[in-house]
């Protein structure tokens, strides 16, 4: 499987210690890391396809602050999809609107038949890209419905239809970010934990300091915008168990 992180403040912070401790767990983790920062309305996606500590470019990059009020970041332990560049996280994609959608996963889709028509389409070929490509198509359909933009709760709502439709039978652990709202969906028991301070909020596979992380709810769609949780959808039970546990 891979780990993600995230972060989302209201103001911006030195992430180097806690991206250290997180990119350290690349022994385990070794085929490819990534992170996607945040500017002016736009993402610089910063990834290779190596162990991330193994690369020279990513230990020079955490040499100096990294401050941030947003920043997504991942470690790839491949299951599906060839070992290549195009295959680490984050994902970038543009729905119909222009909005921007970046996306990182943690988990594997063995029940895929959603996902099938978008592997024709996908620049490489992880199911998670395939994640993201099918919730594009959803917020694409909702928009067409509304003849206009969504707003955020709607665009919420089709976020959590979507990944509700996918999650049964499938670890579909995500943080994705629209521009606008970062969300968080865990539905496998301690695979997701989250710190949560005022006005700035820290999630990651595993705890990254002796602070008090908690579990990430699970099977819950969450929505967080400069730190402040905004929406919360309900718990929709369809919780991921690993076979024999």
């Amino acid at each position: 499987m891979c780990e993600l992180f995230g972060f989302c403040a209201a103001k911006s912070e030195n992430l180097e210690n806690p991206l250290r401790v997180f990119f350290s767990h690349s022994i385990q983790h070794p085929d490819g890391w990534g992170i996607a920062t945040f500017h002016g309305g736009g993402v610089t996606v910063e990834k290779e396809m190596l162990r991330a500590i193994d690369s020279g470019y990513l230990q020079k990059r955490l040499s100096a602050p990294v401050t941030e009020s947003l920043l997504l970041a991942h470690i790839r332990k491949a299951s599906v999809g060839a070992l290549e560049l195009g295959n680490c996280h984050p994902f970038v994609k543009y729905d119909g609107s222009g909005r921007r959608w970046t996306l990182i996963h943690n988990g594997t889709i063995f029940r895929g038949e959603r996902l099938e028509q978008y592997a024709m389409v996908q620049y490489g070929s992880t199911d998670s890209e395939r994640i993201l490509l099918y919730i594009i198509e959803q917020m694409q359909r909702l928009e067409r419905g509304l003849g206009r933009p969504a707003t955020d709760s709607e665009r919420f709502a089709c976020l959590d239809d979507a990944i509700a439709a996918i999650a049964p039978g499938n670890k579909v652990n995500l943080i994705v970010y629209d521009g606008v709202q970062m969300y968080v969906h865990a539905n496998m028991e301690a695979s997701l934990y989250w710190l949560i301070r005022p006005e700035a909020v820290m999630v990651s596979t595993r705890p990254l300091s002796d602070e008090d992380w908690q579990p990430v709810p699970l099977s819950t769609l969450i929505a967080f915008g400069s730190g402040r949780e905004l929406l919360r959808g309900a718990d929709r039970k369809h919780v991921y168990v690993e076979e024999g546990k």
